[in-house]
């Protein structure tokens, strides 16, 4: 008997049921009242005295044994028509790599959040614009090069819609909607038809900035201006402000930041000049203020605007700017430590 009660414990042991149906069957087949260990049950009674310790304890064995094998199976049909995970979870976690943020999303969110605390706020608009947005209003002369279709990206359909060329169009926006004073940047994707190249490309990010109010300065935008810059490139970077033309500021300026990888002494980032253009600025032009609505008598402001990639070539010392664009894990996964 002890052979046939072996027998039967490795058949459970072995026994895997393929639907319920099956596992019913297997149950019938061992527990039923014809069943195999039933039976053995029966046959218990003839065992010999001396054996019926060890034949009985052999048989409760199997008892358990088998009422675990129904329960473990039955749960996992219950567990599959719920749709309950039924995963392993004592097996280790994937090691499934960590995404990170752009860098161009990691310099736009430094950039603004340097300007927020000066009292700033964000401002946004459209990306298709239209010739008054992007041009008129801001002083730009009918013959103007930006307008022709070499440097810009206009809708057939209509010559007068465009795809914005700067940011500038959300200035002109917030000057229509609000009155002074005016405190925005004023962050965007910006489009222009130029060639693509390891310094150039048809689609750029711009954080453009406007203050308006009375009697704001030269000196004002001057100070505004160093604050980013030592908060964006470390405390001991100093700046020089560069005598420059735009069509909606007047003076206008361009903005040099020391080199912080020869602290101004000169290398090969900074061309040995020791100094890094990174953005363009002025004080707004009275015409443009009064095209917005806006009394040029009685307010005055200042206008900054910076390329979001060329800062950020600065900050992380980034030589193609068409990485930006490629997604290539291996470039985007070294600014993981950057969030």
């Amino acid at each position: 008997m002890r052979e046939k009660i072996e027998q039967l414990m490795k058949k459970i042991e072995e026994f895997n049921a393929g639907t319920p149906q099956h596992l019913e069957e297997f149950r019938i087949r061992i527990l039923g009242k014809k069943g195999e260990l039933t039976e053995m049950f029966d046959e218990f009674k003839n065992v010999a005295a001396e054996q019926k310790r060890e034949i009985g304890k052999l048989l409760n064995e199997v008892k358990i044994t088998v009422q675990e094998k129904l329960k473990s199976q039955k749960e996992l049909f219950d567990n599959v028509e719920t749709g309950k995970n039924i995963a392993d979870k004592t097996l280790p976690a994937n090691a499934d790599s960590l995404g990170s943020r752009h860098p161009i999303s990691l310099a736009k969110n430094e950039i603004l959040e340097i300007f927020t605390r000066l009292g700033f706020t964000v401002a946004d608009g459209p990306e298709i614009e239209d010739d008054w947005h992007v041009f008129s209003a801001l002083n730009f002369p009918p013959n103007h090069p930006a307008r022709d279709m070499q440097d810009t990206f206009f809708i057939e359909q209509n010559p007068d819609i465009l795809l914005r060329t700067h940011t500038s169009s959300i200035q002109v926006r917030t000057m229509e909607k609000q009155k002074p004073p005016i405190r925005v940047v004023c962050p965007g994707r910006v489009f222009r038809n130029e060639a693509i190249s390891a310094r150039a490309h048809c689609i750029f990010h711009q954080v453009e900035g406007l203050y308006i109010d009375k009697n704001v300065s030269f000196a004002d935008m001057k100070q505004t201006l160093l604050y980013f810059a030592r908060e964006m490139f470390g405390e001991n970077t100093e700046i020089r402000l560069r005598p420059s033309f735009f069509p909606f500021t007047e003076p206008s300026a361009e903005m040099d930041v020391s080199c912080k990888i020869c602290g101004g002494k000169g290398c090969n980032i900074c061309k040995y000049t020791g100094w890094l253009e990174v953005l363009g600025c002025g004080i707004v032009d009275p015409n443009v203020l009064e095209s917005c609505g806006i009394d040029s008598k009685e307010y005055t402001g200042f206008a900054f605007g910076m390329g979001v990639e060329r800062l950020a070539m600065l900050k992380w010392q980034v030589k193609d700017l068409r990485l930006y664009f490629e997604n290539d894990v291996r470039f985007l996964e070294q600014f993981q430590s950057a969030i």
